[in-house]
């Protein structure tokens, strides 16, 4: 019977510690996951800065405005990229019905050919992250 018991104990003291063990651990894992949690959507990020930075130092020297801009263009395609890759999606109502769910009524003005209620300038753009909205488009309201 004692060395039954003996065993017994072995085997709830080893238990005990491989739970104790397996705890320390998962809490190890939770605090990485959010500490670093952002490391795949910054290292998205910065080949962007880079090519900001390359277009500021070329338009100290640039002579042709239009290389300027179409230097511009492709950071912007890069920047949407990256977003589009985090499931960042862009609210642009122009011309849609307005929704207050996602759109922040700036003013209402009397737009002749459109119809009331309808968005008809986008002053700011909204941004949903995964489908929940991060920041709603600021919009002018056709009266």
């Amino acid at each position: 019977q004692k060395e039954k018991a003996q065993t017994n104990l072995d085997a709830a003291l080893r238990a005990q510690a491989e739970m104790e063990n397996l705890r320390k651990r998962t809490a190890r894992d939770v605090e990485n996951a959010h500490k670093y949690a952002l490391e795949k959507f910054v290292n998205e990020l910065l080949p962007i800065m880079d090519s900001l930075e390359l277009g500021l130092s070329a338009a100290e020297s640039a002579e042709n405005i239009d290389d300027l801009r179409e230097g511009m263009t492709l950071t912007m395609k890069m920047f949407s990229s990256a977003m589009e890759k985090f499931n960042v999606k862009t609210i642009d109502p122009a011309g849609e019905k307005f929704n207050p769910e996602q759109h922040e009524a700036v003013s209402m003005q009397e737009i002749e050919g459109t119809e009331s209620g309808t968005v008809a300038m986008v002053m700011q753009k909204g941004y949903e992250l995964n489908g929940r909205l991060v920041r709603p488009a600021m919009v002018v309201v056709a009266k």
